[in-house]
């Protein structure tokens, strides 16, 4: 794509696009150099691979001529990556010249504070049970639970009788970027106020992902105002296993080296926050955007994975304090899960949660292990926890979904 198209569709992404290619040139254009200590029997392999490696590598050496084997073997790993990287070429091209916009009717705005709304998506007809207050995270934007047509949790709900109402909390302003946690819950506990006024008493509240343990720590202090709570794919415990120790010392790791830019800048930038999420899985937009190549671009899967692109690009920047919160007290220190975690001073007790709490974990989740999630709905005395075969992406706005917790979610909060 020339750089007059690419202007042209408005689409940079995926964000950072220079670090993806990179990862992917350097994977794939590197196999067939990694062919000799293979050879030598130097090249190291991991778990199951590596038996499967020493196999391969005899049945080539038993060949006749050995030498003539390796070499085709060098040719066919070269174009395999070229075909790759075409692939990837191709659905880069297929997302960045892709017609499809979000143009969902905004819902009204009943409150503001500083960058944050307070979104009401209403309910249909004589079925209406009243709000719900749903928190999202404060990384990305809340426009995941209403991506777009046929694609809405929000608005699936508001269709059974559930009135919700969605806190966008936007991209830090001025004001915003000297936020902690203890802040954000303060304007979180504002914004319950106004969903109580609006239901004559307590709501249930929804909170997803990080939203989650904001609207857990709103539970333990408003537990007069909170009827019952719903988390999806909530963390808690960072070092529940290995897998979450590994993800939790990356986190911590990339904290330190980026301080400096967050000093100066009194945020951590979007850019940054998207090379967080792909040291988890450095191939995994390089995999996307080849799947993607292969479908008919006009096609409703094509459309329902240029509106999550479109999402992810969309990024919102994260406050300071709250960068330093999040990456150092909960990744690196663990303080949820040791029981340290506080706002405002205040202890914040899964234990003492007295509300009904029902956790969706979705069992394939890369962003928050599900043992991470598990164990805080253990520690919930009125826990219900369910594992769902989802992602932490998935679990809201995938076809699956809509069958698997849509359903589940809504029966939990009274619409069903």
């Amino acid at each position: 794509m020339t750089a007059a198209e690419s202007q042209k569709t408005g689409r940079l992404g995926p964000r950072p696009l220079v670090l993806h290619l990179t990862v992917a040139m350097a994977t794939w254009m590197s196999s067939r150099g990694g062919l000799p200590l293979w050879r030598n029997g130097s090249l190291p392999w991991s778990g199951p691979l590596a038996e499967k490696a020493a196999e391969l590598r005899r049945e080539i050496e038993q060949s006749a001529p050995a030498d003539t084997a390796w070499d085709a073997l060098g040719v066919a790993l070269e174009r395999e990556s070229r075909h790759r990287l075409a692939a990837l070429h191709d659905g880069l091209t297929i997302y960045r010249q892709h017609s499809y916009r979000r143009d969902l009717a905004a819902p009204p705005v009943i409150w503001t504070a500083g960058t944050t709304r307070l979104l009401d998506f209403g309910a249909v007809g004589d079925r209406a049970r009243g709000a719900v207050l749903v928190v999202p995270s404060l990384i990305n934007r809340s426009t995941v639970l209403d991506l777009c047509e046929g694609q809405s949790l929000l608005r699936w709900l508001a269709g059974r009788g559930v009135r919700p109402l969605l806190v966008d909390w936007d991209a830090p302003g001025i004001g915003e970027r000297r936020f902690g946690l203890t802040d954000y819950v303060a304007r979180l506990e504002a914004a319950l106020a106004v969903a109580n006024n609006l239901a004559g008493g307590p709501v249930p509240v929804v909170g997803y992902c990080m939203g989650g343990l904001l609207a857990l720590a709103l539970a333990a202090r408003r537990p007069d105002d909170v009827a019952r709570l719903a988390l999806l794919a909530t963390p808690w415990d960072f070092h529940a296993d290995d897998a979450a120790r590994r993800q939790a010392g990356a986190v911590a790791t990339a904290l330190a080296a980026w301080t400096p830019v967050i000093t100066a800048l009194g945020e951590l930038p979007v850019d940054l926050i998207q090379v967080l999420f792909s040291l988890l899985d450095p191939m995994q937009v390089p995999r996307k955007f080849m799947r993607l190549s292969k479908l008919d671009p006009g096609s409703a899967k094509a459309v329902t994975f240029v509106a999550l692109e479109d999402w992810l690009n969309d990024g919102v920047a994260l406050a300071g304090p709250v960068a330093h919160e999040c990456m150092g007290g909960w990744y690196g220190g663990n303080v949820t899960g040791r029981g340290l975690w506080e706002i405002d001073g205040g202890r914040i007790d899964p234990a003492a949660i007295d509300q009904p709490t029902l956790a969706l974990i979705p069992s394939g989740d890369r962003i928050v292990p599900p043992p991470t999630a598990a164990a805080l709905a253990a520690k919930l005395p009125r826990g219900e926890a369910v594992s769902v075969p989802l992602g932490h992406i998935g679990m809201v706005v995938s076809a699956r979904a809509e069958r698997l917790v849509w359903p589940q979610l809504a029966h939990w909060l009274g619409g069903g």
